[in-house]
């Protein structure tokens, strides 16, 4: 059997995380037994080579924040693909758009 790339595992498990919740780039990196991986993880989904069917705008930071540079249209697109899927986002002090992990996060068990 083939061996998956990193890239490929990144892109297996965000299709997996439900409409309706969202994970953070370090469970992703958990998922692919490369806990130290959070920023490969991101570079992967900046180059998601199938955007629409790889739902990268369901990954977020460990805080709950959105991508500033979310690699398909900026945060607000991000927020609004998450708020069409019933993922309420806000805005905090510093500007920046959130997700409430508390309600929010993918748990797969």
């Amino acid at each position: 059997m083939e061996e998956k790339n990193f890239f490929d595992k990144v892109y297996e498990i965000v299709c997996m995380i439900p409409q309706g919740k969202v994970a953070t780039y370090g469970q992703i990196a958990r998922m692919c037994f490369a806990p130290r991986s959070s920023r490969a993880v991101g570079y992967a989904l900046h180059v998601n080579p199938m955007p629409g069917i790889i739902p990268c705008h369901r990954v977020v930071n460990r805080e709950g924040r959105l991508a500033p540079a979310f690699a398909f249209g900026g945060p607000e697109i991000q927020a609004d693909l998450l708020e069409k899927e019933g993922v309420p986002v806000f805005r905090k002090e510093d500007g920046m758009l959130y997700v409430d992990l508390d309600n929010c996060l993918w748990n797969p068990q």
